[in-house]
C-alpha cells in the first residue's frame, strides 16, 4: 500500500504548528483530523492505524502545543487553548469541515471543538476520553505506579525517545511530561448538558484496562444522541491505538 505522506508548518496562535497529510482527497470524503495523545507524537500515536486511514482519504496529523516538531510557547497548555490550534489549522488549510480521530488528550481536544464548534466535526471519534475528571480511575490520578493502567518504563522510554527524535529542544521532555499532566488533571469546560446538545455521529473507544471508567464511558453514551460505545478487551490506555485488528473495522464501518 502506498500513501502520500506530506509535512509542514503553519504559523497558528503564536505557534509553528507541525502537522502531516497523509493519503490523498476523495470527492466526497470529508479529511480526517487525527489528534494524538499528551507526551507522544503523531507516529507514537497513530502509526499502526494510519496507513489503513489513509488509504481512501485525505488524514490531517498536527503535533499539539509542545509536542514532536511543535516547539512550546510560555502559554499554559489548556484543552480550550489546544482546540483553538487545532480550528485555527483547519482555517489555515481551508477546511471547513472534518471527521475528528481523537485520542487522550487529543480526544478531549476534539471533544472540545465538537461543543464549541459543531458545524467544524463531521464525524468524531472519541478514543480513551473522559468528559469529567471523576471518569478516571483513582490510581491514575493519585498514581499508584504499580496499576496495570499506567504507561510502563518501556511505553515513558518509547515517549522520550520519539521526543528526543523529533522536539526543536529535546531537553525540555519533563516540562513537557509536567505541562501535560496538569492538562490532563485540569478541570474539564463541559457539563452533561454539552454532552445531550451534541448533534454530531459519535463513536467513544475505550479499553477495558484504560485511564477511563468504563461506567464513564457508558455516561457518555447515554448522554450523546446516538452514540455508539466500544470496549476493547484485554487493552491498556497505551495499548488502545495499536489493537488494528479490533480498532480498524469498528473505524471503517463508523467513519464510511
Amino acid at each position: 500500500m502506498t500513501v502520500s505522506i506530506n509535512s509542514a508548518y503553519a504559523k497558528v496562535n503564536g505557534l509553528e504548528m507541525y502537522y502531516e497529510v497523509h493519503g490523498a482527497g476523495h470527492e466526497g470524503r470529508r479529511p480526517l483530523v487525527l489528534l494524538h495523545g499528551g507526551v507522544l507524537t503523531v507516529g507514537l500515536a497513530f502509526g499502526a492505524v494510519l496507513p489503513a486511514l489513509a488509504a481512501d482519504r485525505r488524514v490531517v496529523a498536527p503535533e499539539l502545543q509542545g509536542h514532536g516538531h511543535t516547539a512550546d510557547t510560555g502559554r499554559d497548555m489548556t484543552v480550550p487553548n489546544l482546540a483553538s490550534d487545532v480550528v485555527a489549522l483547519l482555517d489555515e488549510l481551508g477546511i471547513e469541515q472534518a471527521d475528528f480521530l481523537g485520542y487522550s488528550l487529543g480526544g478531549l481536544t476534539a471533544l472540545e471543538i465538537a461543543v464549541r464548534c459543531p458545524e467544524r466535526v463531521g464525524r468524531l471519534v472519541l478514543a480513551a476520553a473522559q468528559y469529567a475528571q471523576d471518569g478516571v480511575h483513582d490510581d491514575v490520578r493519585t498514581p499508584d505506579f504499580t496499576s496495570p493502567r499506567l504507561p510502563s518504563r518501556a511505553d515513558f522510554q518509547e515517549m522520550a525517545d520519539a521526543y528526543a527524535a523529533s522536539a526543536p529542544h529535546p531537553e525540555r521532555f519533563q516540562e513537557l511530561l509536567a505541562k501535560c499532566t496538569a492538562a490532563a488533571n485540569a478541570p474539564l469546560p463541559w457539563t452533561a448538558d454539552d454532552l445531550r446538545g451534541l448533534r454530531t455521529p459519535t463513536l467513544l473507544v475505550v479499553g477495558d484496562t484504560d485511564f477511563v471508567r468504563v461506567e464513564h464511558a457508558a455516561e457518555m453514551q447515554r448522554l450523546i444522541p446516538g452514540a455508539r460505545l466500544a470496549v476493547l478487551p484485554a487493552t491498556t490506555h497505551m495499548a488502545l491505538m495499536r489493537r488494528t485488528s479490533l480498532l480498524l473495522p469498528l473505524l471503517s464501518e463508523f467513519l464510511d
